[in-house]
Parts: C-alpha cells; structure tokens; sequence
C-alpha cells in the first residue's frame, strides 16, 4: 500500500534558509534526503524563514500566511537576531512561548512532532573576529536557556547543536562566502541528528 507523504514545517531563520548555500544543502533538505533514502515518504518542508528575522518578525509572518490546518511535523530554530540585535530576553521568551503553542495547534498536540534546535554560537565564525566571543556565547547561552526550558516543559524533542557547532562553526571549511553562515558540511552533521525524530 501506498505511503501517504507527511509534511513538515520548519521555521526559522537564516539557518533554515541556508543562507549561502544551494537549497539542497540546506538541513530541511539534507534530512529530506535521509527520511527518502530510508523509505519514509515526505514532501518537499514547508520552510518559513527569512535571514535576519528574529522571533517577533517570525510570528509576524506566521499571522499573516495562510498554513495546513495540520502538519506531521514542525521543527523551529529561531532566535539568533534577537540576540545580534540586543533584544530584550524576555521578550523571546515571551515570543518563543508563542511559538511553541502554534507549533503545539499546528500538531494538534502531538508533542513527539515538534522538534526545537538550540541556536549555534555565531561568536566563533570568522566575521565575529573583531567581537567579544565570550559574551557572544554568554548571551546564546541565556537564549538557549530559555528555548530548552520552554521545549522540556512541554515535552518537545530537543536538538543542542551548539556544542558542536562551537568546536567546528569557526573552520575555513565550514562556513560560506560571508564567513559567518555554516556550510552545508555543518547542516550535513544536523541532518544526521535531525532524523531520528521522525518516524
């Protein structure tokens, strides 16, 4: 019998996107790949993101596209410019809480559907050269403190990469032409993590 394809719904940002990488670089389409090539049928993510955006534009966005009344999965990566732009933390919490809820609608409360990705430490990529690492990474820390309390709380699947991405964003080989956005050798390594969330 013929699988019917399950969708999915990644938002984000510019990590979504893949900024600076072909689309099939990207991690929604690395792990498309992966859930294909194991047998399990899917269509091509749904992907909201824009670079630059932070929580609130992300919200944004979401009230004003019209989305499936249900997905199979929604996965969410979101908060690195609130950070950039030295945003107030409460109000990411305040907005990631939206989030996790209209993820919550959209999955009609399958809990085991949604997947949180930890924001990766832009401190250590070349561009941030001339900045403050540790304080870079500090306040990714507080934000990810934030996004992970929010996901355990409500029982969401949780991906930290940003240990990881601490000890490999920063190599020449692992970011794009603008130095700072991974290349698809970083999404590769989040796409291997990523697919043992579906099933």
């Amino acid at each position: 019998m013929q699988q019917t394809p399950k969708n999915w719904l990644a938002l984000g940002d510019s990590y979504t996107v893949g900024e600076g990488v072909p689309l099939y670089e990207s991690y929604p389409y690395q792990t498309l790949q992966r859930l294909r090539a194991r047998g399990m049928a899917f269509q091509a993510p749904e992907i909201i993101a824009r670079t630059a955006w932070t929580s609130h534009e992300l919200i944004a966005q979401l009230e004003r596209t019209t989305l499936l009344p249900v997905y199979d999965y929604v996965s969410l990566l979101i908060g690195v410019n609130n950070q950039y732009r030295g945003m107030e933390e409460d109000g990411y919490e305040s907005t990631f809480e939206w989030l996790a809820d209209k993820a919550l609608t959209l999955t009609e409360g399958l809990i085991d559907r949604i997947i949180v990705i930890s924001i990766p430490d832009w401190g250590v990529t070349p561009f941030a050269g001339d900045r403050n690492a540790a304080e870079i990474a500090a306040a990714i820390d507080r934000h990810n403190a934030i996004n992970r309390r929010i996901s355990e709380q409500k029982g969401f699947h949780y991906l930290d990469i940003t240990p990881h991405y601490r000890q490999t964003g920063g190599l020449p080989e692992n970011v794009v032409e603008d130095q700072l956005h991974p290349s698809g050798k970083i999404y590769e390594n989040w796409a291997e993590n990523l697919d043992r969330f579906f099933r």
